[in-house]
């Protein structure tokens, strides 16, 4: 897949992965990305928390939310609203993840719908798109 860093008003395309820029918040209007000054600049930012609130709320396509390694528990809070949107949820498993807190954290949460290994989310993923 093609990677991209996100830009203003870049159009949101299929089979892309796409980068948030470093202290930026990610929204998502109209199928296009915004971008924001980061909400919390100091300790551990809540970037993809904010990100996936937004995509709840704004976006009427597919949803599958993937919390992958990572520190702090950003992201966890949203899986809820991920969940009531309708979407799928995915964390890695701990044991496969250099740093589990992320993963640990949604999993807690109780709105993990798989935990699997990087490989496995993968297959998975690709299940749920051509299902």
């Amino acid at each position: 897949m093609q990677v991209e860093l996100i830009t203003e008003k870049l159009d949101i395309k299929p089979n892309h992965v796409f980068i948030i820029p470093e202290k930026r918040d990610l929204h998502v209007l109209n199928g296009e990305f915004r971008l924001k000054p980061i909400s919390k600049p100091r300790g551990w930012s809540d970037v993809i928390t904010v990100f996936m609130h937004s995509m709840a709320e704004n976006w009427d396509g597919k949803l599958i939310a993937v919390i992958v390694s990572g520190y702090d528990g950003d992201g966890a809070d949203a899986l809820k609203s991920i969940k009531e949107a309708g979407g799928i949820t995915i964390a890695q498993k701990p044991e496969t993840a250099k740093q589990p807190d992320m993963p640990e954290s949604a999993i807690a949460s109780g709105c993990i719908d798989f935990i699997l290994s990087p490989e496995d989310i993968a297959k998975k993923i690709i299940g749920i798109v051509n299902a």
